[in-house]
C-alpha cells in the first residue's frame, strides 16, 4: 500500500512569491521508499498522492512589520496609505524601528509621489520591481501572477469558500492550492499554512488513511532592499538617474557586474548569521532575479551562476525581458560533485542594443598546462599543475551596438564592444596564480585588441583587494617589481617581473567617484564610501569574515567614458550588522553598475 513516511518542510518560514515544496518520503507498494511523487495521472497499484494547502485564517488580521518581517507589527505609516503604497510596507514593529528606516523609508514615498504624478497607473509596477510582497509584488487576484519576474504561481484550482471553521479558536481554514508545491501570495501575509498529503485509491476516489499535516509559521512578506540610484558622474552637476525610469541615451550603455553567490556555496555553516529561510535558493533567486532586473542594465555580467541554475531559471527568465544569454562553466579537474552545481560565469546583453558577434572561452587550466610544458622541468610538472589547475575561467564576447554615435565623420562604421566576464581564483594563499591568471586573461584581450580596434570593458571577481599585484596590474599596466607578492612563486612562473604588463589603457569605473573635482552632498556622500588611498570603494564583498573590495569594472579610457555609477553601499544601507547575504541582499557580494559612452573615433 502507498503510504507517507514522513514530511519536513524546506524552512518553516514561508515568503511570499517563494515557493513551497514540503520533503515527502513514501513507502511504495512494493516496499521500496522515496521522494519520487505518484501523481493521479500516473498512479502505481491504483493509488496516488493528493495535496491540499491551507490558510488557516483567524478573526484577528496580524500584521507584519516591513523592516523585521519575523516581528509583528505595531505603529503603521499613514503617508505610506496616503501615497497609495503598498500596505505591507506601511507597518513597523517599534517607534524607533520606523525611525532607523526613514532614510530609506521616506524614498518610497518620494517615489510613490514621482510615479503618481508622472505615470499614474504605472505606480504599481513601479514599486513592484523591488516591492516586499505587498499588492505591488503579487496581484491579489486568482492567479497570484509574478508577471514582473517572469514567474506564475502554480498552485492549482481552489475553492472560493472556507472550507471549515473552528468555532473554539475562531480560525478559518481556507484552502488555497491542490497541489504539492504551493506559492504564497499577499493574501497570505500573517497567516499560518497548512500542507496536506494522503495516498488515494484510484477507483474508488476515497483517501487510504488519515492524510499527514504539518504547519509553516506565519507567512511574511519579502523583505525590502534599499533602493540604490545611479549617480552621474560626467558633467557639471551632479545628479540622480531613477533606475525604474532609466533608458540609455544616445550612444552610452550600461554594464552590471555581479557576482550571485551560487546555492553550492549558500550554506548555514559559511553564513550562519544569515536566516536559513533567506539562504533558500527559492528564496535567494527570486530577490536576485528582481534585483538584477530592475537595474535595466544594457550589459549584465554574472559571476558563480550555477550551470543548472542558468539553464533553468536566469537564462529563460531573463529571455523574456529581452536579454540573450552566453555561458562558461568552470572546468572540472578539480571539482568532483554534482555536474549540475558546477558554476561559471553568465554574459547577457539586450537583443535590441546588441548583437552577438563573437565568443571566446578563456580555460586557465588549459593555459597552466601549456605553462608547464614550456618552463616547468618533467618531474616538477604533477606538482605545478596541482597549484595551478584551480578551474577558473573567463568568458569573452564581442558585441556590435545597435545604436549609433559617430556622426558623419564615419558613418556606417560598426560600433564594437569587447565584454570579458571572469571569476579569478580566491585562495589566498596562492598570490602568484592570481597573478598569472588575470595576467594571462590581459595578455588574451591585448590580442583582440590588436585585431580589432574596439572598447574594452573588464568585469568580474577577481578576488584581489586594492593594492594587490593582480589589481596594480589591471590599473597601472604593470607590476611593482618590489610588490611583496612577487615574493610568493614557488613555480617561477612570474619571473622576470618585467614581463608582468600589458598595453590596454584600463581604468576602473569606480574610480571615478574619488576623482571627480566638485562639492556637494550627494558626492561627499559617494566620496566616503570610497577609499582615498586607492580610489576603489570600502567593499564590494561584505560578510562576517571579510569586508573589502574584490569586484571591479574596468574600461579602456581612450575608447569610453564614464556617465554615471550605481550608487554604493554603506553599512547604513546594509541594516543588521553588515554582513551579507541578508533577508534583504541574497549575495555577500554588491552589484556594481557603470554607464559608458563611446568616444568618437579618430581618423586616421
Amino acid at each position: 500500500m502507498l503510504s507517507v513516511v514522513r514530511v519536513h518542510l524546506p524552512s518553516e518560514i514561508p515568503i511570499v512569491g517563494c515557493e513551497i515544496t514540503p520533503y515527502v518520503l513514501l513507502r511504495r507498494p512494493d516496499g521500496a521508499v522515496s521522494t519520487d511523487d505518484v501523481p493521479e495521472t500516473a498512479p502505481t497499484d491504483g493509488q496516488f498522492m493528493r495535496y491540499r494547502w491551507y490558510r488557516i485564517q483567524s478573526d484577528r488580521k496580524v500584521p507584519i512589520c516591513s523592516v523585521h518581517p519575523m516581528e509583528q507589527a505595531t505603529i503603521q505609516c499613514l503617508g505610506c496609505l496616503k501615497s497609495k503604497i503598498p500596505v505591507a510596507k506601511s507597518y513597523h514593529c517599534s517607534a524607533k524601528c520606523f525611525s532607523d528606516a526613514w532614510q530609506h523609508h521616506k524614498v518610497l514615498h518620494e517615489r510613490a509621489s514621482s510615479a503618481l504624478n508622472e505615470n499614474g497607473a504605472e505606480e504599481d509596477e513601479l514599486f513592484g520591481r523591488f516591492g516586499s510582497g505587498g499588492s505591488g509584488v503579487l496581484s491579489t487576484a486568482g492567479s497570484g501572477s509574478l508577471s514582473n519576474f517572469g514567474q506564475s504561481p502554480s498552485n492549482g484550482p481552489v475553492p472560493l469558500y472556507p472550507s471549515g471553521t473552528d468555532k473554539n479558536s475562531g480560525e478559518t481554514w481556507f484552502e488555497v492550492g491542490r497541489s504539492r508545491t504551493y506559492t504564497p501570495l499577499a493574501d497570505d501575509i500573517g497567516h499560518a499554512l497548512k500542507f496536506e498529503c494522503v495516498a488515494v485509491d484510484a477507483e474508488k476516489r476515497s483517501p487510504m488513511g488519515p492524510p499527514t499535516s504539518i504547519m509553516t509559521s506565519r507567512v511574511i512578506p519579502a523583505p525590502t532592499p534599499t533602493p540604490r540610484r545611479l549617480i552621474q558622474v560626467n558633467g557639471d552637476v551632479l545628479g540622480h538617474l531613477d533606475l525604474d525610469s532609466q533608458t540609455s541615451s544616445l550612444g552610452t550603455f550600461t554594464v552590471l557586474s555581479y557576482n550571485i553567490l551560487a546555492d553550492a556555496y549558500a550554506t548555514s555553516d559559511a553564513y550562519s548569521y544569515c536566516p536559513t529561510w533567506a539562504l533558500s535558493w527559492t528564496y535567494r533567486r527570486q530577490n536576485l532575479l528582481r534585483e538584477i532586473i530592475g537595474y535595466h542594465a544594457d550589459i549584465i555580467c554574472l559571476q558563480e551562476v550555477q550551470f543548472n541554475h542558468f539553464e533553468d531559471y536566469f537564462a529563460p527568465e531573463l529571455d523574456k525581458h529581452g536579454y540573450q544569454a552566453l555561458y562558461k562553466r568552470r572546468t572540472t579537474e578539480v571539482y568532483s560533485g554534482n555536474p549540475m552545481a558546477i558554476d561559471g560565469c553568465a554574459t547577457f546583453f539586450r537583443r535590441d542594443k546588441f548583437s552577438h558577434v563573437k565568443k571566446y572561452e578563456v580555460e586557465f587550466n588549459k593555459a597552466a598546462q601549456s605553462l608547464t610544458d614550456a618552463i616547468i622541468p618533467a618531474a616538477q610538472k604533477r606538482v605545478a599543475l596541482s597549484r595551478l589547475i584551480k578551474d577558473n575561467i573567463a568568458l569573452i564576447a564581442v558585441l556590435e551596438a545597435k545604436f549609433g554615435n559617430q556622426g558623419a565623420e564615419n558613418p556606417g562604421k560598426r560600433q564594437l564592444l569587447c565584454v570579458a566576464n571572469t571569476h579569478i581564483n580566491v585562495h589566498q594563499d596562492l598570490k602568484d596564480v592570481k597573478l598569472w591568471e588575470v595576467h594571462t586573461l590581459l595578455k588574451g584581450l591585448e590580442k583582440i585588441a590588436v585585431s580589432a580596434d574596439i572598447p574594452m570593458l573588464v568585469c568580474g571577481d577577481f578576488n584581489s583587494t586594492p593594492g594587490s599585484s593582480p589589481h596594480g596590474l589591471l590599473a597601472v599596466g604593470k607590476v611593482d617589481q618590489l610588490h611583496p607578492d612577487l615574493a610568493i612563486d614557488p613555480l617561477g612562473i612570474l619571473r622576470p617581473p618585467s614581463k608582468l604588463n600589458h598595453q590596454l589603457p584600463l581604468v576602473s569605473a569606480y574610480s571615478s567617484f574619488a576623482r571627480m573635482v566638485g562639492v556637494g552632498y550627494d558626492l561627499e556622500h559617494q566620496r566616503r564610501r570610497m577609499d582615498p588611498a586607492t580610489n576603489e570603494p570600502l567593499f564590494t564583498n561584505c560578510t562576517r569574515d571579510f569586508t573589502g573590495t574584490v569586484d571591479y569594472i574596468f574600461y579602456t579610457a581612450d575608447s569610453l567614458t564614464v556617465e554615471s555609477l550605481l550608487e554604493l553601499l554603506d553599512e547604513e544601507s546594509l541594516r543588521k550588522d553588515t554582513a551579507l547575504p541578508s533577508p534583504e541582499w541574497s549575495s555577500d557580494h554588491i552589484a556594481l553598475l557603470a554607464e559608458f559612452r563611446c568616444k568618437p573615433r579618430m581618423r586616421r
